[in-house]
C-alpha cells in the first residue's frame, strides 16, 4: 500500500519587527531606515514651512546621509541650506554628519 505524505502547513506569517529582529541583516537594514528618519527629524526646524513636505530621508551609510528633494527647486533650496542642515547633526553628534541631496526624477 503507498505511503501517504501528511499534508503540508503553512507555517504562520512572522510580523515584520520578529523578521527583523531574528535576521542580521534586516536588522541593519531596520537600524538604518530609523537613523534616516531621525536625522531628518533633527534637520526639519531648518526647513521652512512649506519645503518640508517636499523632502523625505534617503539611504544612509559610512559616508553619509541622502537627503531626498521632490524636485529642482527643492533641490536648490536644500543646497543653500546645506552647511546649516551638516551643522545641525554635527551638534546632535551624528556621525557621519555628511548630507547629499538628491533630486528624484519626475514619474512618467
Amino acid at each position: 500500500m503507498p505511503r501517504i505524505a501528511p499534508p503540508r502547513t503553512v507555517p504562520e506569517p512572522l510580523a515584520i519587527g520578529d523578521a527583523l529582529r531574528m535576521s542580521e541583516g534586516l536588522a541593519r537594514l531596520g537600524w538604518l531606515l530609523k537613523e534616516s528618519s531621525r536625522r531628518l527629524n533633527l534637520i526639519t526646524p531648518a526647513l521652512p514651512g512649506a519645503l518640508k513636505r517636499f523632502v523625505s530621508a534617503g539611504t544612509l551609510d559610512e559616508e553619509g546621509w541622502t537627503l531626498l528633494a521632490a524636485n529642482a527647486a527643492v533641490g536648490a533650496k536644500l543646497r543653500q541650506l546645506h552647511p546649516r542642515l551638516e551643522q545641525m547633526l554635527a551638534e546632535a553628534g551624528v556621525q557621519p554628519s555628511k548630507v547629499r541631496i538628491k533630486v528624484l526624477s519626475p514619474r512618467a
